[in-house]
């Protein structure tokens, strides 16, 4: 049986919905497609600057090989604490690794920022590689009278458009 989900274009609402939900939540679930057929999911740190979300995991993880042969991932978010607004959002795209060093310093910048009890993103030396995962599907969850509501988004090549600020006050505006 195959069921048909409804994909929209995301509008600027959604994008800054999103976005605020991702800088509200700490640690995502990230799905992985191991060589045998199998998911592999693991929970990690992140820090997302708009819809993108950056990671860091070590070079010699099977997590790691598993992105080198396939860069198609999965994230499921949901904020802590008790925002009755939110059940939280799944997002899919492409996993790629960041070896830019000025852009690899930008994020240490943001994880200051956000984590100001943590050091550096990246450590030094070869053992962990930060990953970038710029989505293409974006699926958030809301709570409206007691009952879940999901909207698919697509995001197409040229990317997102820009958050609309005005629009941002949790996902349920956007259904």
């Amino acid at each position: 049986m195959t069921v048909k989900t409804e994909t929209t274009p995301i509008h600027g609402g959604a994008v800054a919905a999103v976005a605020e939900l991702l800088g509200a939540a700490h640690l995502m679930a990230l799905a992985v497609n191991r060589p045998d057929g199998w998911p592999q999911v693991t929970t990690v740190g992140y820090v997302n600057d708009g819809l993108k979300l950056y990671f860091v995991i070590g070079r010699e993880s099977q997590k790691y090989l598993n992105i080198q042969a396939d860069p198609r991932v999965s994230v499921a978010i949901r904020p802590e604490g008790t925002d009755a607004d939110t059940v939280g959002v799944s997002l899919a795209g492409r996993a790629v690794e960041v070896t830019n060093p000025v852009e690899v310093e930008r994020l240490n910048r943001m994880v200051f920022e956000r984590y100001p009890e943590g050091r550096v993103f990246c450590p030094g030396g070869t053992a962990v590689a930060v990953m970038l995962l710029s989505p293409e599907i974006v699926a958030p969850v809301a709570v409206i009278g007691g009952s879940s509501r999901a909207q698919t988004y697509a995001i197409g090549s040229g990317g997102a458009p820009a958050a609309d600020p005005g629009t941002g006050q949790g996902v349920s505006r956007l259904f």
